[in-house]
């Protein structure tokens, strides 16, 4: 220990900084806990300062300066213990921020509390939004995103680097980040048009491909980017390699690729993916083995649910699962995905491509309307609300939980906090877990 004082390690400088300020303050105590100490002291060493303190100083004086003492000892105790706590940062770590060291250490105050282990699937904004409610309360959190995007950023990366689409494994990853604002923006960025090369790219985009590249795997380029940004939980695509998207079309037209998909306009029947042979992550396969709930969707049901449900092994490893499995459904029919689509057909849609077989415990359905020019917004681009017809949802073996779960913005989309607190709520009335309902740090 005595090591820590020697020359060059800047230390001491700060101990001593929190020694002065304890001893100011408890000066100040002594002022206001003993605001006659001067007439109980009668040794000769102090007679002469009593005088003083007695001659010129009244008692209302001692007072507001014992106040100005217990002020100025705290902050210094403060602001030590702050540069302390840095000094041991960079030393132990010196790419860690102090405030990473101090989620670590409320991490390992946690780490005997007893914490759901939540496991959400999807892709797209559906499922950053979920982690983004979730996140706010002591669960432990996976998510197992898509790879099957091909357009935008992700799509120019995926084919020029053969690599897995990065999009929606970073919006996961900046849903589910402890790190500083400037960070979460800067994954977020997106250069603009003039950009040359580099228009349209996603600046985390680009920072996953480039620890793909270094790493050589894209499932260990995922772990330095959640280093980076302090990821709360874990994110994990559903294979480590990039999926095609292969959809029936109403009509029997086959089409491959998400983006063809979607811009088709026409209903969808089913999808499939190639290569037909891929297997899954299999840390994917274990976080749904010992999840205690499973959350698949919100999401696009062809192009951000299903794709992850039919990799082979993926419904298996749901249906053998003991864990609670919830289904959400969408706000809004999508145009070619789920035109007029109730929110029964949004969960039949899944079960259909599932063989028929019903994993889902609850469905959660939204009941709160948008405004008026909201939906005139959507329709006009094809889009409805999606009708909450529950005793459809009730028999096909599924229990709705309902509640008004829209954000308060000019988008009809899920609010985060609201839907989880929906969720934890009905899990915590199923396996008595109230705890998880209190808020971390309440």
């Amino acid at each position: 220990m005595y090591r820590l004082l020697l020359p060059g390690i800047r230390l001491k400088r700060w101990i001593l900084v929190n020694l002065t300020g304890m001893l100011i303050f408890a000066a100040g105590l002594w002022l206001l806990l003993q605001p006659s100490w001067y007439y109980q002291i009668r040794s000769a060493l102090w007679m002469f300062w009593q005088d003083v303190i007695h001659a010129s100083m009244p008692p209302a004086v001692v007072i507001l300066l014992g106040i100005l003492f217990l002020l100025i000892g705290l902050a210094l105790v403060v602001f030590g213990t702050h540069r302390l706590v840095t000094a041991f940062t960079r030393i132990a770590n010196p790419k860690a921020s102090g405030r990473q060291l101090i989620g670590a250490m409320l991490d390992q105050r946690q780490i005997n509390t007893p914490r759901l282990r939540i496991v959400g699937l999807g892709g797209g904004t559906g499922l950053s939004t979920l982690l983004r409610g979730l996140k706010a309360y002591p669960v432990d959190l996976t998510a197992i995103v898509t790879v099957s995007d091909d357009g935008g950023s992700s799509g120019r990366l995926r084919a020029g680097l053969d690599m897995p689409p990065p999009g929606d494994i970073r919006n996961c990853l900046v849903a589910l980040a402890d790190s500083e604002p400037l960070m979460e923006h800067l994954f977020q960025h997106r250069f603009a048009e003039g950009s040359h090369d580099l228009t349209g790219h996603s600046l985390g985009n680009l920072i996953i491909a480039g620890l793909n590249d270094l790493t050589g795997d894209f499932q260990e380029a995922i772990q330095e980017a959640s280093r980076v940004l302090a990821v709360r939980g874990r994110v994990i695509p559903s294979a480590n390699q990039p999926l095609i998207l292969k959809a029936t079309m109403s009509d029997g037209t086959v089409v491959r690729g998400e983006t063809a998909i979607t811009a088709m306009r026409c209903t969808v029947a089913s999808v499939d993916i190639e290569p037909s042979d891929i297997l899954p992550l299999p840390e994917a396969l274990e976080a749904i083995r010992d999840a205690d709930i499973i959350i698949v969707g919100p999401g696009s049901v062809y192009s951000s649910l299903l794709p992850n449900l039919i990799i082979p092994g993926m419904a298996d490893a749901l249906y053998k699962a003991s864990a609670i499995k919830i289904f959400i459904c969408n706000v809004m029919t999508q145009p070619g995905e789920s035109d007029d689509f109730t929110a029964s057909r949004h969960l039949q849609a899944v079960l259909e491509q599932l063989s028929g077989k019903n994993p889902f415990h609850y469905a959660m359905v939204n009941l709160q309307r948008p405004a008026s020019d909201v939906i005139a917004m959507y329709e006009a681009q094809g889009q409805r609300f999606v009708e909450p017809d529950l005793a459809r949802v009730l028999s096909l073996g599924t229990m709705p939980v309902t509640g008004s779960l829209l954000a308060p913005t000019h988008l009809a989309r899920h609010d985060p906090d609201k839907l989880a607190r929906c969720i934890l709520e009905r899990v915590a009335e199923d396996i008595r877990w109230p705890e998880v309902l209190q808020r971390q740090g309440q």
